[in-house]
């Protein structure tokens, strides 16, 4: 596929078809990079994805309890800190 670049103010961009977007999944914000003399454009990750999930899961098996409690707690914690 063959895209002109034109000018957009001061700057110069590319029309991406609206198919094209769709079919990678484009919506807001995306990635770019240039890798090699080529731009590679890619939908954003979200680096949180998928945390709420595992961390129900997480609870559910017990896996979120602080093990070592004792060496998690310091003198100021027991004397100064109030719950």
């Amino acid at each position: 596929m063959k895209a002109e670049i034109v000018r957009i103010g001061n700057s110069r961009g590319i029309r991406i078809p609206k198919k094209v977007i769709e079919h990678c999944g484009f919506h807001g914000a995306v990635d770019m990079d240039v890798r090699d003399g080529e731009l590679v454009i890619r939908a954003t990750s979200h680096a949180r994805k998928g945390w709420d999930e595992a961390f129900r899961r997480m609870h559910q098996r017990g896996d979120d309890v602080l093990h070592d409690l004792d060496a998690a707690t310091t003198e100021w914690d027991k004397s100064e800190w109030q719950w």
